[in-house]
């Protein structure tokens, strides 16, 4: 199939690889992305990609604490200058509130329901769209519950760039749990531990991490405990208790956790924009296209 530069494009932004690499690699796979990614990533020549690395849609994400509930929220809108608009802040203050006061089960739910000054959750929107003059958008919530012997770590990182909100069981510090939240927030993890990862996702890593060793040369007897030992590094990538803290080189987070009493239950990270990728106009081909029309 012929492969399109946009595709080429797209999978040197996921990987980091080269554009003759890349297209190669799209060849091989006859487009297919996720297997491109494989290919380069067998080959050595790029990185694990995360889903969801490009950053596109501006807005802000949010957490609100009452008690021992919490939301946290991502308000998405056209630019990132409505960001540092009073009108937007205040909104996505009255939508937190909203979903945390109502928990609804989804944002459809959301977007229905009345608030206090008697319009929908959609309606009072759109207010803020007509006064704002961007198009906003709810797009994601969830509303968590804390355990009474545990607390919350809320963090909200570059004014709402990113917010992270951790549980934490067996310990009341918030100071643990923050900590936690501040280090999430700096290094993405996918898991709180390593039985949260799908045997599918630790094989096919497996076997990514096999051809890449065989790729190399490496004698297939000394493969497998090669591969086992990538596999542990692999973990402390995607894994928060496996990884190192970021504010003592010489601890795992686990063992911080730990040394104070806890266990982390569950997080939530969100950045803002994470997973939508924005129509990226081309001033050059806008200009031509009106000169034509005129």
């Amino acid at each position: 199939m012929a492969i399109t530069a946009q595709q080429v494009k797209e999978l040197r932004e996921k990987t980091g690889a080269g554009m003759m690499d890349c297209k190669k690699a799209l060849t091989e796979t006859n487009g297919d992305m996720d297997k491109a990614i494989d290919y380069l990533r067998e080959k050595g020549i790029a990185k694990a990609a995360k889903k969801g690395d490009r950053i596109a849609a501006e807005g802000l994400t949010s957490i609100v604490v009452e008690g021992d509930q919490a939301v946290i929220l991502e308000v998405n809108a056209e630019t990132d200058f409505v960001a540092k608009n009073d009108a937007f802040q205040t909104l996505v203050k009255e939508l937190a509130a909203h979903l945390l006061a109502n928990k609804p089960a989804s944002v459809e739910e959301a977007l229905a329901q009345t608030m206090e000054n008697g319009s929908t959750v959609q309606d009072h929107i759109n207010a803020a769209i007509a006064k704002i003059g961007e198009r906003i958008t709810l797009r994601r919530f969830e509303i968590k519950t804390k355990p009474e012997n545990g607390a919350f770590g809320a963090y909200i990182h570059q004014g709402g760039r990113i917010s992270v909100l951790t549980i934490i069981e067996g310990s009341a510090e918030e100071a643990v749990a923050k900590d936690v939240s501040m280090h999430i927030a700096a290094l993405n993890p996918k898991y709180v531990s390593r039985d949260q990862v799908t045997a599918e996702e630790v094989e096919h890593e497996r076997q990514v991490l096999t051809q890449q060793a065989l790729n190399e040369g490496k004698p297939e007897k000394i493969v497998a405990k090669m591969v086992e030992g990538r596999l542990g590094k692999y973990f402390e990538e995607i894994c928060v208790m496996d990884q190192t803290f970021v504010k003592n080189p010489d601890q795992k987070v686990g063992q911080y956790v730990q040394a104070n009493g806890a266990t982390i239950v569950e997080f939530v990270r969100y950045e803002v924009g994470e997973g939508i990728e924005k129509k990226q106009d081309n001033f050059a081909e806008e200009v031509m296209s009106q000169v034509k029309k005129d």
